[in-house]
């Protein structure tokens, strides 16, 4: 007997599948899906949630100097010319940024195996490239959904039954963290 649900698909069908619906889920906080697939989402999200809530602490911050470009009031980076060439000038900054600690960076990369990448688009710039933002999904994990669940043993997900569809009579469910 199988330790998982097949799905009726191919295993990179259910692959794809599974890890679509695991991001969307952790990016929105409930999906609607029907009650095999919900219970099988299930399982991998509570793991990563686990994951996070295990490592979320496990870092240290440093400070470091990192040259950046320097701007005019337009936001075009400003240029100089130097020896015949139109050269960008550079301001040395000082920024502080977290260094994860050899397991914290092997949960990330255990996280970037399951999750898909995922961009936010503006919505009045719906359709279009510009100002579309890479959300770093494995830093939504530590940061915001791990510190909810601390003090909680397992449970991170609630599925509620919402009735069957009308065209397969599937059960379908709402799959949301708690």
């Amino acid at each position: 007997m199988a330790k998982y649900r097949k799905l009726s698909r191919t295993s990179s069908q259910r692959k794809a599948l599974l890890r679509n619906q695991v991001t969307a889920l952790l990016q929105h906080g409930r999906i609607v899906t029907t009650e095999a697939k919900a219970k099988e989402v299930r399982k991998i999200a509570e793991g990563l949630i686990a994951l996070a809530v295990k490592e979320k602490d496990n870092y240290e911050t440093v400070t470091v100097t990192a040259k950046v470009p320097r701007k005019d009031k337009d936001g075009k980076r400003v240029k100089e010319v130097v020896d015949g060439k139109k050269v960008t000038v550079f301001d040395e900054v000082e920024k502080t940024i977290k260094k994860d600690q050899p397991s914290r960076l092997h949960a990330r990369r255990q996280m970037l195996k399951v999750l898909y990448p995922v961009k936010e688009v503006p919505e009045k710039a719906a359709g279009r490239k510009r100002n579309t933002k890479q959300i770093d999904m494995p830093a939504k994990l530590f940061d915001e959904i791990a510190p909810k669940y601390v003090n909680r043993n397992g449970g991170y997900t609630r599925i509620i039954k919402i009735g069957q569809r009308k065209g397969d009579a599937a059960m379908e469910v709402v799959l949301e963290l708690v």
